[in-house]
C-alpha cells in the first residue's frame, strides 16, 4: 500500500489499468499535437504526477520543439522527477514543472489559454459532482477556442461515471472528439474540443478540490 503519491506512481509498473490508461492518454496527446496549428503549441497539465503522459509523447513526437508547457504537481518528489525527465529530453527551455497547488488557477497564470489542457487522474478524486461541474466550467479559461481537454474517469461498483462527465462537457460548449475505455473496462479516457469563447478570467480562483488519497488502492486504481 503506497504511503504517498510518489510511491503510488510506481503502480504504473504493475497495474494493467494504469498502463492501458496511459497508452490511451498519450495517443490523445499525440493526436492533439498533430491537430495543432503551425507555430507554438501551448500545453498545461494539472496534477501532473511526474509528467510521464506528456513527456512520454514529446520524447519522439516531431512537433516536440513547438511545445511550450506548464505542468503543476504538489508532490515535490514527483515534480523533481519530472524536471529531471525534461532536462534529459533537452526541453528545459520550453517546459516548466511547477511544484505547487494545481487546484488554484493562479498556478497557471501566464501559461493560458492553451491548445491542450490535461486534467487526467483528477475527476475520480473530487468530493462530488458539484465540484466536477465547477472544474469543467472553468476550463474555458484554460483553453483557446478549438483547444483540447483530455481527461480520465474510472468506473466502480457497476457505475459508469464517464457518461456523466461526457454530458457535463457537452453542456459547457465542448464537443467530444474521442472516448475509449481501457481493455479492463473500468477506466474511461476522453478528449473534448472547446467550441466556445475563451474566458479572460477564471470563474473561481480555486477551481476544484482534490480529496483522493494514495493509500486507497482499490479506489485509486479503479477510479481517477
Amino acid at each position: 500500500m503506497p504511503k504517498d503519491w510518489f510511491e503510488w506512481h510506481d503502480l504504473y509498473q504493475t497495474q494493467d489499468v494504469l498502463q492501458q490508461r496511459l497508452e490511451i492518454v498519450q495517443k490523445y496527446i499525440s493526436d492533439s499535437l498533430d491537430a495543432a496549428p503551425k507555430g507554438t503549441i501551448q500545453v498545461v497539465s494539472a496534477c501532473s504526477g511526474d509528467g510521464r503522459d506528456l513527456l512520454g509523447v514529446l520524447a519522439n513526437h516531431p512537433r516536440a520543439k513547438d511545445v511550450r508547457a506548464r505542468l503543476v504537481e504538489l508532490n515535490p518528489q514527483l515534480a523533481e522527477r519530472g524536471k529531471q525527465a525534461i532536462a534529459q529530453l533537452g526541453l528545459a527551455d520550453q517546459i516548466e514543472f511547477i511544484n505547487g497547488d494545481a487546484t488554484l488557477t493562479a498556478s497557471f497564470a501566464g501559461a493560458v489559454p492553451a491548445d491542450i489542457a490535461i486534467v487526467c487522474g483528477i475527476f475520480g478524486n473530487l468530493p462530488d459532482e458539484e465540484v466536477l461541474q465547477q472544474l469543467i466550467r472553468n476550463l474555458p479559461y484554460f483553453l483557446k477556442t478549438g483547444g483540447f481537454a483530455l481527461w480520465t474517469r474510472g468506473h466502480r461498483d457497476g457505475v459508469n461515471y464517464s457518461e456523466r462527465v461526457r454530458q457535463i462537457f457537452q453542456e459547457n460548449q465542448f464537443t467530444e472528439v474521442d472516448f475509449q475505455l481501457t481493455a479492463t473496462g473500468n477506466m474511461g479516457v476522453g478528449r473534448h474540443r472547446f467550441e466556445g469563447q475563451t474566458l479572460a478570467a477564471p470563474i473561481d480562483e480555486q477551481f476544484f478540490v482534490f480529496t483522493g488519497t494514495p493509500d486507497k488502492i482499490g479506489l485509486i486504481v479503479s477510479s481517477p
